[in-house]
């Protein structure tokens, strides 16, 4: 089995938004965080989808699942404190019906637009390697600055990528790191990438594309907006 877990518990202060949480800007009526999971709504290979939501935000999380017929998301959760913190809280929900070879692709809920092809590539990645991380290539000089805010040493960028998401694992390992952070009072990994690396685990790459990226400030909209219309334009007028 596969699941979805999508979380997108923050607040969005870079955004400049005092009225919703970033994840429920809307584009033509619908908020960003459903244009993300029809994503996986909408792939046959997924079974079901968690989502983790800013605590106070999840009726109105499910009266949106409601009007835009989303009917695979089995349950809606609050976030906690950090970012680890809300995928463990997502997790602890996925635990009633998956169980430890379950294939879990862990999301942002503001990253829309994923495509179907890269969630195959992470079921497939991760039914093959254990894991899969979606990764894309350093295109601009990557540098090291100094101690004294100067340009320093520069990094082979052809050596380096840009962790992305979806970040998938066997649910019954990313659980597991889990309960070991929390027993080692350790609550400050970035991602799950992170928690991983440190737990041992050797992480496979899968390819990323460009346009998946993170809405997290108004310019990011606005590509987002200007990319999702390029893809309507483009089905409307069976453009290929």
């Amino acid at each position: 089995m596969n699941y979805a877990l999508i979380f997108a518990g923050g607040r969005g202060e870079r955004m400049s938004t005092r009225s919703v949480p970033k994840q429920f800007l809307e584009l033509h009526g619908k908020p960003i965080i459903i244009y993300t999971i029809e994503h996986f709504e909408d792939h046959p290979d997924i079974d079901g989808i968690v989502v983790v939501i800013l605590d106070g935000w999840q009726e109105y999380l499910e009266r949106m699942l409601r009007k835009h017929a989303i009917s695979k998301v089995k349950a809606v959760v609050a976030g906690g404190s950090t970012g680890q913190e809300s995928i463990y809280n997502g997790l602890a929900a996925l635990a009633e019906f998956a169980d430890d070879d379950s294939i879990v692709l862990i999301h942002d809920g503001v990253r829309p637009l994923i495509t179907r092809e890269l969630i195959s590539k992470n079921i497939e990645k991760a039914r093959e390697s254990g894991n899969a991380i979606t990764a894309n290539p350093a295109t601009e000089t990557v540098f090291l600055e100094t101690e004294d805010h100067v340009f320093g040493q520069v990094v082979d960028r052809t050596q380096c990528r840009l962790a992305r998401a979806p970040q998938s694992f066997k649910f019954g390992d990313i659980m597991g790191a889990h309960q070991k952070a929390i027993a080692e009072g350790r609550n400050d990994f970035i991602d799950s990438a992170t928690l991983m690396k440190h737990y041992g685990a050797t992480l496979h790459l899968v390819e990323g594309i460009p346009e998946n990226i993170k809405i997290t400030n108004a310019q990011d909209f606005f590509i987002f907006r200007a990319i999702n219309d390029a893809i309507e334009n483009q089905q409307l007028f069976g453009i290929s």
